[in-house]
């Protein structure tokens, strides 16, 4: 699984014209699933998002010692399957490893709630599978890429 996270001071998702969800200060995060993820990567994913220290103290518009849960910020999650595209041949990117829609929507779904579950913050999203406008202010900018694939990576000296 992959997330491609955003600090933003905004984001908002609409589809068709009509805002699906929105939120303040907090975390805007793009979603992919392949079709070997497990509870286990979901739950990286989750933990990782609630508790990285992403936003700053109050007293500092810079500085990496508070997380969302920490500011009481917002969650907009988006699934995106081009998360996980391969363009190793080619000019068109290819889809294989993206999880086909019956496998990645119960999975993008489950995380969602767990993510609801596991904070108590506001949570919004997208619509699975639509054709979306994501609109983000992205604040610093500050834009981190986790990867569950890491989580068995040892860290480097």
């Amino acid at each position: 699984m992959r997330a491609v996270i955003q600090r933003v001071n905004r984001a908002s998702v609409s589809v068709a014209d009509e805002t699906t969800g929105s939120i303040e200060r907090g975390l805007c995060l793009l979603i992919g699933i392949t079709h070997d993820d497990t509870q286990d990567d979901l739950n990286y994913i989750v933990d990782k998002t609630l508790n990285m220290r992403i936003f700053p103290e109050e007293s500092g518009d810079s500085g990496f010692d508070q997380s969302v849960q920490d500011v009481a910020g917002g969650i907009l999650l988006v699934s995106q399957f081009t998360l996980y595209a391969s363009t190793r041949k080619g000019r068109r990117p290819g889809f294989m490893d993206a999880a086909r829609p019956e496998q990645a929507e119960p999975m993008f779904n489950e995380l969602v709630d767990s993510i609801k579950l596991n904070s108590g913050l506001r949570v919004e999203t997208g619509v699975f599978g639509a054709s979306m406008k994501v609109e983000i202010e992205n604040a610093g900018p500050v834009t981190i890429i986790l990867d569950s694939e890491d989580r068995n990576t040892p860290r480097r000296s």
